[in-house]
């Protein structure tokens, strides 16, 4: 592995104009270098597009017609040139030590795969204290087996494929329950790495939708299971 080795930093984006600078900033606030930031703009309609593109090098922005989150970071990763690949959410936020704590792992050990962090979440600003108490969330910090705590090793993730296009929410949970079906080796910092930030929007992982997302997955990866006890 290259001593100081690219990383590609993925951030799909759909009408995120509220938070995307605030997103952009701790990418580039990170202590870790070098890094290229793939901003890709999901047929936003609002003001996200002027956002990204203000910003030049090493951001570079890209655009497609809506697709889901999943298209649009598969598209980043086609885009990608770094020897790493770490997401973001267009709403929320890294520590600024996030890549550096992480490649540390990465060249201690060198049989990993995927290193993920700790998460603590907080109220967007903007939120008014009735609104606050009608989102409760954990104030504890907690194992971030997410999208944007991961850094992953851009041959392995290909050895694994790209995310799923069907999926409104989950296209990460099943990325992850194939990725385990790998035998992918992993690990977890204790270090608080991202904030996810709690908004208005957060609440749509309770439409009945999203909860089949994940019965969907379940029952996928059940299927696989008994098809490999049947062999």
């Amino acid at each position: 592995m290259p001593d100081n080795p690219l990383v590609s930093v993925i951030i799909p984006v759909y009408n995120g104009e509220k938070y995307l600078a605030e997103a952009i900033q701790s990418v580039l606030a990170q202590t870790w270098r070098p890094i290229e930031i793939i901003v890709v703009d999901d047929g936003s309609t609002d003001g996200s597009a002027d956002i990204a593109r203000r910003y030049g090098p090493p951001v570079r922005y890209c655009c497609q017609p809506n697709r889901g989150t999943g298209a649009a970071r598969n598209k980043g990763i086609e885009l990608a040139h770094g020897n790493f690949l770490a997401f973001l959410d267009q709403d929320d936020l890294w520590i600024e030590h996030k890549l550096t704590s992480q490649m540390a792992v990465f060249h201690h050990n060198t049989d990993l795969e995927i290193v993920f962090g700790h998460v603590e979440q907080f109220y967007s600003p903007e939120l008014a204290d009735m609104t606050i108490k009608e989102i409760p969330h954990s104030s504890t910090r907690m194992p971030g087996y997410h999208a944007g705590t991961m850094m992953i090793k851009r041959d392995d993730f290909r050895r694994i494929g790209l995310f799923k296009t069907d999926y409104h929410i989950a296209e990460f949970v099943e990325w992850y329950v194939r990725a385990k079906g790998f035998g992918i080796r992993s690990c977890m910092l204790p270090d608080i790495i991202m904030r996810r930030r709690i908004h208005k929007n957060n609440q749509s992982f309770l439409k009945l939708q999203h909860r089949v997302e994940y019965v969907r997955i379940l029952k996928a990866f059940l299927d696989g299971n008994r098809s490999q006890a049947s062999v």
